[in-house]
């Protein structure tokens, strides 16, 4: 019985047309090695699982090659059989994370006046080298600019970003990119065809998404699926076996939106606890299915979505029942929710509750319907005025006029200034509130808490009183009232007074949603085109 070799190295790329989705540095190298432009240090960055270290051992089997094949080795002399088998004396492999202290590098520094034994270069590949120290770096600065001719320096490194400018400065970079979904996927198909395997295409099309980018890690999930399923690969098990959730969940939610199911959203939310799916997996993946119609709306295409050919037709169908002001919308309140979870003590019931938000959501207009329902307003009315006949003027008219018309001070011009145009009522706060919420996190995440337990007690004229928990709490807005007014701007377009006070025993603490939700319905006929828009075209308020 021969030994087991996992996939990942039993198929390791051999040859540079092998590399997946890095052709923009396979290409270089081997044009590099055809005109002998061939460095003495070089630097490999990326992400995990993209090819770093294989790039490196296949470049220096190029270089060491008796008898290349063109630019590629021919991995069947004496030198690449060592090399591949990891005991060749001419390139040797340093584990930066083990080997990161001063004195390892010194010891590397007397190794390499020594001629290599068999090949033409001495290949030094340091996988991780961000680990090493600073003094480690420094020791290695002189050789590495000026080494031997039969030295080749290959750095690896997850984290470039920590190792030193002057480093870099000495190295050709080379930045590894993710992998594509459908080049792991193809990857992956070519590994069961010749393994023997048969494996459903939105198998292999999961198995790649869920690798992130990484090959390496799509490799080790294939060989897990196929211990589990055996010879033959179906997409239920893989689901089953890493407890992911089910893509038809999603679509579940956008049509309990579309036919706005509160009741059966709740059901939705208790199967998602009762099978231990993880909830932020499960909000990142509702969140990438609400920008996939986004795209397939958009665009007319799914071009741009990585999924199975038979999901990807679902989005170009599912796209059409939504305008893409209300996907935004809706990605917008799943990413509130995605970033309030790491701090709800209760995620379970703050799941429950903006789903049922999520459905209850009102369409948004377009603006060129509102300008529409306007128009065909103007024509009914004479004249083609909105406003209402002017009353007869009050007694001191002339004195107001003439106080206006004097120069306006600089408390009286903050007031106006402050109120002026405030185009914020108890509903929009109702429903973007997580929204400003998720930006005072990102901002300040000390003054969150206070925000978060606090409770919208009226928005008039300009003004928005909010009751607090205590007064700590409240002191908490009051010290940061020019924050939160610069966020109000940057989620409302308006800069309110704010005026933070204890809520008394009546009023209680609402955890995430403003006490304003409760007026939600309360009739706004204050100005006059609202109610010229429920009396002429039979509005009703939502």
């Amino acid at each position: 019985m021969s030994d087991y070799i996992v996939t990942a190295r039993k198929w390791r790329p051999i040859r540079f047309e092998d590399i997946v989705g890095q052709s923009h540095i396979s290409d270089t190298l081997r044009n590099a090695i055809a005109s002998r432009r061939i460095a003495h240090a070089y630097l490999f960055s990326g992400p995990r699982g993209v090819g770093k270290t294989t790039t490196a051992r296949l470049l220096a089997k190029a270089v060491n090659c008796l008898s290349p094949d063109g630019q590629n080795p021919d991995n069947q002399c004496e030198n690449c059989v060592e090399i591949t088998e990891g005991r060749s004396f001419d390139v040797l492999e340093i584990d930066g994370a083990s080997n990161r202290g001063v004195e390892e590098i010194r010891n590397l520094r007397e190794s390499v006046r020594y001629a290599p034994s068999k090949g033409k270069y001495k290949v030094y590949i340091i996988d991780e080298v961000h680990m090493l120290t600073k003094e480690a770096f420094n020791a290695l600065l002189k050789t590495l600019e000026e080494p031997p001719a039969h030295v080749m320096f290959i750095f690896a490194t997850t984290e470039l970003s920590r190792v030193p400018p002057t480093i870099l400065s000495r190295c050709q970079r080379f930045d590894f990119r993710r992998i594509k979904t459908k080049e792991i996927a193809a990857n992956l198909a070519a590994i069961a065809k010749a393994e023997g395997l048969s494996i459903e295409d939105d198998a292999l099309m999961l198995l790649a998404s869920k690798a992130d980018g990484s090959l390496r890690d799509a490799q080790s999930l294939f060989d897990q699926i196929v211990a589990l399923c055996g010879s033959t690969v179906k997409r239920s098990a893989i689901v089953e076996a890493l407890n992911l959730v089910d893509q038809d969940l999603y679509f579940q939610i956008t049509d309990l939106i579309k036919n706005r199911d509160v009741s059966r959203g709740l059901k939705l939310v208790d199967e998602i606890i009762s099978r231990g799916y993880d909830l932020r997996e499960f909000l990142s993946g509702l969140s990438e299915h609400l920008r996939n119609l986004m795209v397939a709306k958009t665009t007319g295409s799914t071009d741009l979505i990585e999924a199975a050919d038979v999901y990807r037709n679902r989005y170009a169908l599912e796209s059409r029942s939504f305008s893409v002001v209300d996907l935004l919308r809706l990605q917008r309140f799943v990413g509130g929710t995605e970033a309030a979870m790491r701090w709800a003590s209760q995620p379970r019931y703050r799941l429950e509750a903006d789903i049922v938000q999520l459905i209850l959501l009102p369409k948004a207009l377009e603006v060129g319907e509102v300008l529409q329902s306007i128009d065909e307003l103007k024509k009914k009315r004479p004249e083609g005025r909105l406003e209402p006949d002017p009353a007869p003027p009050l007694a001191g008219t002339r004195e107001r006029e003439a106080k206006m018309q004097s120069p306006i001070s600089a408390e009286r011009f903050q007031t106006v200034a402050a109120g002026a145009g405030l185009a914020l009522d108890t509903q929009q706060l109702s429903l973007r509130w997580q929204e400003l919420l998720g930006e005072v996190r990102a901002r300040k995440i000390s003054l969150w808490p206070a925000l978060e337990n606090a409770r919208v007690l009226s928005v008039e004229k300009g003004v928005v009183r909010l009751g607090c928990a205590d007064d700590f709490q409240a002191s908490m807005v009051t010290k940061n009232k020019g924050l939160i007014v610069d966020l109000f701007q940057q989620v409302f377009n308006v800069r309110p007074q704010l005026v933070a006070e204890v809520a008394g025993s009546g009023t209680g603490v609402s955890s995430g949603v403003p006490a304003g939700a409760q007026e939600i319905h309360k009739p706004s006929n204050e100005h006059p085109v609202i109610a010229a828009m429920k009396r002429e075209l039979g509005a009703e308020p939502l």
